[in-house]
């Protein structure tokens, strides 16, 4: 383990309380009662993956049996590791039950070879308010900490019209009827393309506790809006609580739904090389439908096969520049590219560096530049820095301008990457001929050109 997150409570070698055999119980060190079972598979049928579980009871009790632990038996069975995690309820604190929840999940990573644990297939699972955390999880947290894909039954997912009632009040506390926090912790507003990892949603139509149109459906909605692989099913009945209680009545269609999910649920090696793809709107796959699918990385990651794990971070609008409108190294995904702990980094920055606004503070661009690069090679990892100059500006939509990326941005990148001895990957050059390949605005590649965006770097990693 890096630290020490957890004291041991006990090891259970004789049958639990709940009918099954825990391989060990872990009283989590957050300064409070949060208890954590794990159940591991066998060592012969280990798959690495894990999935650590929040049980529901509306932020007031835990439902620790059919949503908890009598679940052990079908991850197992599946070479799944299994963890009930018994979080504390908030009372008005939100950051109570997520702080457990992502000390759960650090225990889980930081205990990942004892464990026989891919640390970058870890789930989450969640019921009813449980599925809240579970969401909470997924969406607020930083990449270090998030789970890696999310189960969520029936999952309480709005603060808005249409949430828990109780829920709520159990939650934000005092502040239930503030706007602000509604909108904060309504985990439809917060999912983020590519950040907001895979997740699998199932409940019944006549739920009559959580309405699924304003919460389950609504997460389904904000993930495939945003371009984010997203499975929804819904039963014709069964009403609100069903987890693993076999009266339900489409009990083994469930199971049958989430084991196809779960197989087909692609995880990386642990092995893989870590290629961090950091760049604007046209790294994210603006324009582009199923983002999580179409966009340059996304392709690229197709292209360069199993040994190599990409990354997204990409986001809309951001400049190189500090002083810039709207700066990446601002932004979350800054942070979450560093903590993905790259082996390869692929920068891709300068576009909206180009607009008057932006540029009256081009003399700043290579100190800027500089920075960034000073950091990323402070990493732990000591990654491969490529740096890219930006594909041609087809037409000077926002007042972008390709003779500012010509004159002065890529000259510039060439100094710094010649400087830091990183290696240069002539975007600007290599795309050129292509402007048919990019949408009516002129910048952003369609899918036909994010897959030719991909298929040149990919010539230039394959080269080292």
């Amino acid at each position: 383990m890096r630290n020490l997150l957890l004291l041991f409570v006990c090891l259970l070698s004789s049958v639990t309380g709940w009918g099954k055999t825990a391989t060990l119980q872990l009283k989590l060190a957050t300064g409070r009662n949060s208890v954590l079972t794990a159940y591991l598979p066998d060592a012969s049928v280990a798959t690495g993956r894990a999935v650590v579980d929040c049980p529901g009871g509306g932020y007031t009790i835990l439902a620790t049996d059919h949503e908890g632990h009598d679940w052990a038996d079908y991850f197992n069975h599946q070479g799944i590791a299994y963890f009930v995690l018994e979080y504390n309820m908030p009372h008005g604190d939100c950051n109570v039950p997520l702080t457990d929840v992502r000390q759960a999940l650090r225990t889980v990573r930081d205990s990942a070879s004892t464990w026989r644990i891919n640390p970058a297939d870890v789930g989450i699972m969640g019921f009813s308010a449980g599925g809240h955390l579970a969401a909470m999880a997924s969406c607020l947290l930083s990449y270090a900490d998030r789970p890696n894909f999310s189960i969520l039954f029936y999952p309480v997912i709005t603060m808005k019209r249409g949430t828990h009632v109780s829920s709520r009040e159990q939650l934000l506390g005092s502040l239930k009827d503030d706007a602000a926090m509604q909108e904060l912790y309504s985990m439809e507003t917060r999912v983020r393309v590519h950040s907001t990892p895979p997740a699998i949603i199932l409940l019944a139509n006549d739920d009559d506790a959580v309405n699924p149109i304003y919460n389950g459906i609504a997460y389904y909605s904000a993930m495939r809006r945003e371009g984010n692989d997203c499975s929804l099913y819904v039963y014709p009945g069964g009403s609100h609580g069903f987890g693993f209680w076999s009266s339900f009545g489409y009990h083994d269609q469930m199971l049958n739904d989430l084991t196809s999910w779960l197989h087909h649920l692609k995880s990386p090696r642990p092995d893989a090389i870590r290629v961090a793809c950091i760049g604007n709107s046209i790294t994210e796959g603006m324009a582009l439908s199923m983002a999580s699918h179409t966009s340059y990385p996304s392709v690229l990651q197709q292209l360069l096969g199993s040994q190599y794990h990409v990354g997204n971070f990409g986001i809309l609008a951001r400049t190189l520049l500090r002083k810039g409108n709207l700066p990446y190294v601002n932004e979350p995904l800054w942070r979450d590219a560093r903590e993905f702990q790259p082996n390869v980094v692929v920068l891709k920055l300068g576009t909206n560096d180009t607009k008057p606004e932006n540029w009256q503070y081009g003399q700043d661009f290579a100190s800027d530049l500089q920075a960034m690069v000073d950091t990323l090679k402070a990493l732990p990892t000591h990654p491969t820095i490529y740096l890219c100059t930006p594909i041609p500006i087809f037409k000077p939509t926002w007042n972008m301008s390709d003779s500012v990326l010509v004159n002065s941005i890529i000259p510039t990148i060439r100094k710094v990457a010649k400087k830091n001895k990183c290696k240069v990957i002539d975007l600007h050059t290599g795309f050129s001929p292509y402007g048919h390949l990019v949408i009516q605005d002129g910048v952003h590649p369609n899918e036909r050109g994010a897959k030719k965006l991909a298929e040149l770097v990919a010539t230039e990693l394959k080269k080292h």
